[in-house]
């Protein structure tokens, strides 16, 4: 692999060399000295900020990069980069990131271009880790949220790269993006996902959809490149927060989910009088729809037509559901249906409306016992029911961010309960971050023991040849037990101090400081940064 081909070739690495800059040393006159006189890549100065000569220092570096590999074919692109400037992405931690829109932060006309199906999540993932700055990545698209997770290299340029995707992918202008957006770094990123599975971010307090749909984003992410240990922990732990918060407190109880929202909210706009007896019509029959006919059922209602692509999921809740008639129709059959209900909730995943005022405006009023208006209850994101209907004289439209109306009056309880889930998500929190401070010491203990087996290996050969040819195999089989039961003993101690559970912070403090021991006692930080540097390489060529 040739320096000018490897390197030059390699666009996430130049990028980070582009915008290096030199960290200061301990004391002032050493940290004058030093960044006037350090060079980096062979022998250029360390990148300085003015963007003229930063040009041309980077062309500077390919000429002699080029050079190099003429004069010195045999060194490698690796050799060049571990003393090179360009190493200080691969030693410093990456952060993980959350930039977000959800309900509180943006209307749901935003949301709505910014949704990516399920199906998309793994091309998603892809072309996020297909940027300059981002490692890994996750995507988490609900009817009331919008939120990219990455583990970034760095954490200004990630957020530009990542708000950049977004635009290009939704026609957002970032301007508009950055509005409405919302931006979490590392313990506060855990702490909103860790409450997000608890249903605390949630319009509605405690609801168990949004669960299932982080336990979801496990379930596509698992053998996606990208989805990686850092994002796939913290949604793992998620998880677990989310079922701990609603079996150790009592936020589920008396919870209503956004489709029982929804019920609520088209009663509450009702007649009293006509509650009972007014059509209900529900257009999908997916999860969001079931609910919304569980509901129904629940509120009294005694017949309810689906709208549905396939009869058969349609007949499968008819089974479950005994206690209310439910009649079948086609989707072709949807206008039809709407013209003959006086209440029309919508849940599909349709990326374009299903009611536009075209289809509505022509449509009969609705009966005399509900007003004569016709309401359409859309809780789908994107929405189904296009908000020019509401210009119809004879409709009302009410969309995901209508349902605020319905969970206002709940607000005091919904802070008591808010509270007692805090405490265990806390507690998670720091176990959380603990497991990646604890994720630090992995590849110094990997080269630890390739650095004692290598040391092994190359004395037992020694051994061996002073030996003789003559051992048979049971002696050779004795001394080879013998070197590797005294590799064993002697690692035993370094390895004990390089591993702890995370719940402790002191042990976890002196462990890192083992672990920095250790790497300069037997150089293996140079071993870490190589590994480092030809897996980013690996990607690059990959793509």
């Amino acid at each position: 692999m040739a320096v000018s081909s490897a390197f030059v070739g390699c666009p996430k690495l130049e990028t980070l060399l582009n915008h290096h800059t030199l960290s200061s040393s301990s004391s002032s006159s050493s940290s004058s000295s030093v960044s006037q006189t350090t060079l980096g890549l062979n022998g250029v100065r360390a990148l300085p900020r003015n963007n003229r000569t930063r040009r041309g220092l980077i062309q500077r570096a390919r000429c002699e990069l080029d050079s190099a590999a003429s004069n010195a074919a045999s060194i490698s692109a690796l050799e060049q980069l571990k003393n090179s400037a360009a190493d200080r992405y691969t030693k410093e931690r990456s952060s993980i990131v959350v930039i977000g829109l959800s309900i509180h932060t943006a209307p749901v006309e935003m949301r709505e271009k910014l949704a990516i199906p399920e199906a998309e999540w793994p091309r998603a993932i892809a072309e996020l880790c297909g940027l300059n700055h981002i490692e890994e990545a996750a995507v988490l698209s609900t009817c009331n949220r919008m939120e990219i997770y990455v583990l970034a290299l760095s954490q200004h340029r990630g957020v530009k790269e990542v708000t950049e995707w977004m635009s290009k992918t939704s026609g957002i202008p970032v301007s508009e993006i950055c509005q409405h957006r919302f931006l979490l770094y590392n313990k506060d990123a855990t702490q909103h996902i860790f409450e997000v599975s608890a249903g605390l971010d949630s319009l509605v307090l405690g609801e168990g959809q949004i669960l299932a749909q982080v336990k979801q984003v496990v379930k596509v992410g698992q053998g996606v490149n990208g989805f990686g240990r850092n994002i796939s922990g913290l949604f793992k732990h998620a998880i677990t927060v989310g079922k701990r918060v609603r079996t150790e407190t009592n936020i589920a109880s008396g919870a209503v989910s956004v489709s029982s929202a929804a019920v609520e909210l088209a009663l509450m706009k009702l007649p009293q009088s006509s509650q009972s007896s007014a059509r209900m019509c529900v257009i999908g029959a997916g999860k969001m729809g079931k609910l919304v006919i569980k509901h129904l059922m629940a509120k009294g209602c005694a017949k309810v037509v689906v709208v549905n692509r396939s009869e058969e999921r349609v007949s499968a809740i008819r089974e479950e559901m005994s206690g209310i008639e439910i009649i079948y129709q086609p989707l072709d059959e949807m206008l039809a249906c709407a013209a003959e209900a006086d209440v029309v909730f919508t849940s599909t995943a349709s990326e374009t409306p299903l009611f536009l005022k075209e289809h509505v405006e022509n449509l009969p009023q609705a009966c005399s016992e509900v007003g004569g208006l016709r309401l359409f209850v859309d809780i789908s994101v994107p929405r189904n029911v296009g908000s020019c209907v509401n210009e119809v004289e004879t409709a009302r439209v009410y969309n995901v961010d209508d349902l605020k109306e319905v969970v206002a009056a709940n607000k005091e309880d919904r802070l008591r309960k808010a509270m007692e889930a805090q405490t265990i998500i806390t507690e998670e929190s720091t176990q959380f971050e603990a497991w990646r401070d604890s994720l630090e010491t992995v590849p110094t203990i990997k080269k630890l023991r390739a650095y004692a087996e290598r040391i092994r290996v190359a004395e037992l050969e020694k051994c061996m040849s002073k030996m003789g040819d003559d051992l048979n195999k049971k002696t050779t089989r004795a001394v080879d037990d013998l070197s590797r039961g005294i590799v064993n003993r002697f690692l035993h101690g370094p390895m004990q101090h390089l591993r702890c559970d995370g719940s402790d912070s002191r042990t976890l403090s002196e462990t890192l400081e083992n672990m920095h021991a250790l790497n300069r006692m037997y150089g293996l930080e140079k071993d870490i940064l190589e590994e480092k540097i030809k897996a980013m390489v690996g990607q690059q060529q990959q793509k």
